[in-house]
Parts: structure tokens; C-alpha cells; sequence
């Protein structure tokens, strides 16, 4: 890890704590060295309260604990990206964030769910589900992706709103997992969106600019 200075803040550093599977920033804390100690060993977010003059663990009073999944230095090694999994609300208002913001689950979501899926290429078939497809192939993958989409297509005509995000949530799944195993990203699938818009938006403005031309000129 980078050398981290606590000497810019008299002993201290700013900590950014963010959600690993939204990425919303949730709030802002400060660590010194035993404050981050903590956090290392336990795996929960503890921070230095410069009020009370004292570590303290978030979460240990209303139970919503910050369980930490990544401990990341800036350049300057003077402030840390802290992603976490929250277990409830973060701010003492209540409120999803500090920011008064909601946190939901978001395209960030993906992400993470990537990484735990790319986490079980190397592992034992009978150790996850994951694993097992991975262990199957391709042809496996793709067999169980058109059995969702079957299924999805079924409960789009006779299922209730329930059973269709539950199937379009197993699709999605599988479709992940069968993109990992080409050693492709969902983000891949987001540039080909992105350029079929793009696309489709330079023809709409082609279009317009052809009415605009008529009206000018008459047809």
C-alpha cells in the first residue's frame, strides 16, 4: 500500500466511504493510524471522532455496520477511498447517506456482481453454482440462458410483476456469467448501446435538418 501521511491533518486522514455494489458516496470520516488499525483487523469502518477525542466503530451503537471491502490511497497517500457494504442506513438521520441522498441499487450494482462472479472461474465446481457453469462451458451457459429467456418470455405473458423480475433478474445473471467466461464486461455491452444511440441520434438529427431545409426551401 502506498505510504500513507497522517502528518497533513495532525495525525489524521480524511476517509471516503462509499458503497461497493452503487458506488454512492455515503459519508466522510477521519482515521489515524490505530482508527485504521481497527478497521483493517475487524473489517468494519472505524474512524476518530475529533469531538469526542476517540475511536469509535460505526454501527456499534445502532447496529448498522460498515463492512469494509476495499481500502484504497489517493496519489498523494493522504486520503482513503473506503468501499463498504453497508448493513443499514449510514447517517444518524436515518437517511441512506450523510448526503441526504438515497441509495439505491444501481448499474454499480453490475459491477459488483462481476467481480464476484469473475471470482469463481478458479474455484471448485462444487464449491458455488457460479463455479459449476464455469466448470460446464460455454455450451452449458448458453443452454441455461435460453431456458431464462423462455421462462422470462412466459412470465412476461401470465406471471405476475414478481415472477418477471425474477426471471429477468436470472437472465441477467447468466448472461454475466457467460460474458465472464469470453473475458467480456457488461460495459462492453453499454459502449454497443451507447453507439447504436449515437447512431440512431445523428439520423434524427439528419432527419430534422432535412424538415428544417424543406420548410426553407420547399419541398
Amino acid at each position: 500500500m502506498t505510504t500513507l501521511n497522517f502528518d497533513k491533518l495532525n495525525g489524521l486522514i480524511p476517509a471516503i466511504i462509499q458503497d461497493a455494489a452503487t458506488n454512492r458516496v455515503l459519508m466522510l470520516g477521519f482515521m489515524n493510524r490505530e482508527a485504521l488499525e481497527v478497521t483493517r483487523k475487524t473489517g468494519l469502518a472505524t474512524f476518530y471522532s475529533r469531538t469526542r477525542r476517540q475511536i469509535w466503530t460505526k454501527g456499534e451503537t445502532s447496529g448498522n455496520y460498515l463492512k469494509v471491502a476495499a481500502i484504497i490511497p489517493d496519489c498523494d497517500g493522504d486520503t482513503l477511498l473506503v468501499k463498504v457494504n453497508p448493513q443499514g442506513p449510514v447517517c444518524h438521520t436515518g437517511n441512506d447517506t450523510c448526503f441526504n441522498e438515497i441509495n439505491r441499487n444501481s448499474l454499480g450494482f453490475i459491477e459488483y456482481l462481476e467481480s464476484v462472479i469473475e471470482s469463481r472461474k478458479d474455484e471448485q465446481p462444487d464449491s458455488s453454482y457460479t463455479a459449476k457453469l464455469f466448470s460446464a462451458g460455454n455450451k452449458r451457459i448458453a443452454k441455461k440462458i435460453g431456458e431464462e429467456a423462455v421462462e422470462l418470455a412466459l412470465e412476461s405473458e401470465t406471471g405476475s410483476d414478481e415472477r418477471l423480475l425474477d426471471e429477468t433478474a436470472d437472465l441477467i445473471y447468466h448472461a454475466l456469467v457467460l460474458l465472464a467466461s469470453r473475458n467480456l464486461k457488461f460495459e462492453n455491452v453499454i459502449d454497443v448501446l451507447k453507439n447504436r444511440h449515437a447512431d440512431s441520434k445523428a439520423s434524427n438529427d439528419q432527419i430534422d435538418n432535412f424538415k428544417r431545409g424543406e420548410k426553407q426551401w420547399g419541398k
